[in-house]
């Protein structure tokens, strides 16, 4: 199982030059990837910018956002040239990773309807990877740059209903369960690997968790303090989320286990803090 890290894009007050050095960290301690979340409505970085910054300061972890909420983009043709930019410049380390999205803030903000938002996104895969091949729209041909991966960067979503679901295995790279716990990425996973052999991919299923952790003598505190801010527009929700976080190194590393023996091929650990001491915390106890 492959272990990649968040970039504290969505802590409050996470400044440039942390995350920078975040990035640089990670990639040198031996992570896989370096991933975002996906807000609109909250003080946080936008994913796809946050990641453009890490390729600047990295040359091989992947970069990945998990997730960016791709019906607020409403325009397709916009968000192809700006994905496959960030997968010309990081020389063809980008995942998009996609979902519907939950929140009426982030629509009502964004003046998109939710009403329709999975369809949308199908058809938003489809014009995404069109365009990626070179499709022409105009008298000067396909909208560029040409991303390093024929046919464009790989295509993860999420979601956990039926059609979620259904939708990733038969028009994703992979899927990726939200921070709801090893037991939700369990039975998420079950239902992914049915629906993507039913839809006869003639490959194998890439399964991908995203894990809160936080470290340290303060590691309950500063996990409470941040997911129920972040998930405060569903308190249930929150408490879910905290009660599948890895909170502490113990729970860390029986997290890290549990989704190994579910057939997770790669979590990804997002933090409830900026500090470099998290990081630091968690090479020891992921590496140590």
């Amino acid at each position: 199982m492959e272990i990649g890290v968040g970039l504290p894009s969505t802590v409050r007050g996470a400044s440039g030059p942390a995350l920078l050095e975040w990035a640089r960290t990670a990639e040198q301690v031996g992570f896989s990837s370096l991933a975002t979340l996906g807000r609109l409505v909250y003080d946080s970085y936008d994913g796809l910018v946050a990641l453009s910054a890490a390729a600047g300061v990295t040359s091989r972890v992947r970069l990945v956002t998990a997730i960016l909420l791709s019906p607020l983009h409403g325009n397709g043709a916009v968000l192809a040239k700006q994905a496959a930019s960030l997968d010309r410049l990081s020389e063809g380390r980008l995942v998009l990773g996609m979902a519907a999205g939950s929140r009426p803030d982030d629509f009502t903000a964004a003046d998109v309807p939710m009403k329709g938002r999975g369809a949308f996104l199908s058809r938003q895969v489809a014009e995404l990877r069109a365009i990626w091949a070179g499709e022409r729209r105009g008298f000067a041909g396909g909208i560029g740059p040409a991303p390093v991966t024929p046919g464009g960067p790989p295509i993860m979503l999420g979601g956990h209903s039926p059609r979620a679901i259904d939708r990733a295995a038969r028009l994703a790279d992979s899927w990726i369960s939200g921070g709801g716990g090893v037991e939700m990425f369990a039975g998420g996973a079950a239902a992914f690997r049915a629906a993507w052999a039913a839809a006869e991919r003639g490959t194998a299923p890439r399964v991908v968790s995203l894990t809160y952790f936080a470290l340290g003598p303060h590691a309950a505190d500063l996990a409470d303090r941040y997911l129920s801010e972040y998930y405060g527009f569903a308190p249930p929700y929150a408490q879910l989320v905290l009660r599948g976080a890895a909170v502490g190194a113990a729970r860390l590393k029986e997290t890290l286990s549990r989704l190994e023996e579910a057939g997770c091929d790669e979590v990804l650990l997002s933090p409830c803090g900026d500090g470099l001491d998290q990081l630091k915390e968690l090479r020891d106890v992921v590496f140590g």
